[in-house]
């Protein structure tokens, strides 16, 4: 018998869980054992040890191969998005050329459709795509539309949302979390910030392939008592200069299936699946990982920044005053929901970056090393194990790489 101590609120008192007593058989040496326990109608999963040796096998990479593969398709202005169609090709936003290229697996080009201006089938800011059953939908957060599109690049309309947002490729984007079934990033009404500055809340919205299905999530805020992940300075005639803490938590989620919400503190292994808001938890799924120290060379050089700016500017008021040094690293870095329902998480490790991915009831199946410098849009993932990553190359080049999940006994 494995006795759990009561819990600490995951994203503040909404998700204080209770304590557990779980039943389980102890793992063996490396071997991989998942606990479940449900304690007041929560599914506690609690994952030990190590998984199935698996690995993410290259499929194709598309992109320049020299600077001076210029005008070829591959060549991309900068992507902000990718996407896996029904059909089995790559779908890529080129932002700065205001255009979808569409790739087979075999990394040659197909087709182009899109330009930049405010008509139909044009962009001014091409933000996001992805596929919703036999429709592409794109994001244009400027002006503030979804677009729908054939496979073939034939435009078929589009809804209209709140415009003039600026982001993209990161936070404000669109979600696919099932085959027909996504989320896109949209505020609400105003609540009030640190140091007297007014924000909007920010929500997730459903879609699917034929419009807003009326779902809409809160996106969960850090617990008020958690230390401040940045720092907020007036200075000059009203001026305001942010600076982040390093290393500090924050909260990473994404909007799931059938309208949960996945979310952590990137502090603790510790993922709850909620609704409601974050009142009504669901599901936990506990990963336990020991944490690792911050050394006193990386405080200092992650802190370098807002000492000289501080230094130069003594007559600024700040909030916090000074940054307050997390007791160890972060352990997660971002969620990802697939459309079969897998959870993908990125963990961060010293000795290497891990993806570590879960069945949708939080059983972890895989556990595999991450590729560096794959993270300069969010990633894509279809429901045949393929997951589609972006990076920059040394010469500053974005190109768009196809992996594809395998374990060692060719499950």
């Amino acid at each position: 018998m494995r006795c759990m101590p009561p819990l600490s609120s995951l994203l503040g008192p909404p998700l204080a869980l209770a304590a557990a007593c779980a039943h389980d058989a102890p793992a063996p040496p490396g071997g991989l054992a998942t606990a479940f326990d449900t304690i007041d109608g929560v599914v506690h999963v609690t994952n030990t040890g190590t998984p199935p040796p698996a690995h993410l096998v290259p499929v194709v990479s598309i992109g320049p191969k020299t600077l001076a593969d210029t005008g070829s398709p591959d060549e991309f202005g900068g992507v902000n998005s990718v996407a896996l169609g029904p059909d089995g090709e790559v779908y890529v936003a080129d932002a700065r050329n205001f255009e979808v290229r569409v790739f087979g697996l075999d990394g040659a080009h197909r087709r182009t459709f899109g330009q930049r201006g405010e008509g139909p089938g044009e962009f001014e800011t091409l933000s996001s795509l992805a596929w919703a059953g036999d429709r592409l939908l794109t994001y244009d957060i400027m002006l503030g539309r979804v677009g729908q599109w054939s496979a073939q690049g034939e435009w078929l309309g589009s809804w209209r949302t709140r415009g003039m947002i600026t982001g993209g490729g990161g936070l404000v984007r669109l979600y696919l979390v099932g085959p027909d079934e996504l989320y896109r990033y949209a505020m609400g009404s105003s609540v009030e910030g640190p140091l007297g500055t007014s924000t909007l809340q920010a929500l997730f919205l459903g879609l699917n392939s034929r419009g807003e299905t009326g779902d809409t999530l809160v996106q969960l805020e850090e617990p008020p008592d958690a230390p401040s992940s940045f720092i907020l300075c007036q200075w000059g005639e009203g001026f305001i200069t942010g600076f982040g803490v390093p290393f500090a938590p924050s909260v990473v989620q994404h909007p799931g299936p059938d309208g949960v919400v996945y979310s952590a503190t990137t502090n603790d292994y510790r993922i709850a699946v909620t609704r409601s808001g974050g009142t009504d938890t669901v599901r936990v799924i506990h990963r336990p990982l020991p944490t690792e120290p911050i050394g006193d060379d990386e405080w200092e050089e992650g802190n370098r920044e807002y000492n000289e700016w501080r230094a130069e500017n003594s007559g600024a008021s700040c909030e916090p005053r000074a940054p307050s040094r997390p007791a160890a690293k972060p352990i997660l870095s971002g969620l990802h929901i697939a459309p079969d329902g897998r959870l993908w998480v990125e963990v961060e490790r010293t000795d290497g970056d891990l993806w570590e991915v879960f069945d949708p009831d939080g059983r972890l199946i895989a556990s595999v090393p991450r590729t560096s410098g794959m993270f300069r849009a969010a990633p894509a993932f279809d429901a045949s194990d393929h997951l589609l990553t972006v990076r920059q190359d040394s010469l500053g080049l974005d190109h768009v790489d196809l992996w594809r999940l395998q374990w060692e006994d060719s499950r």
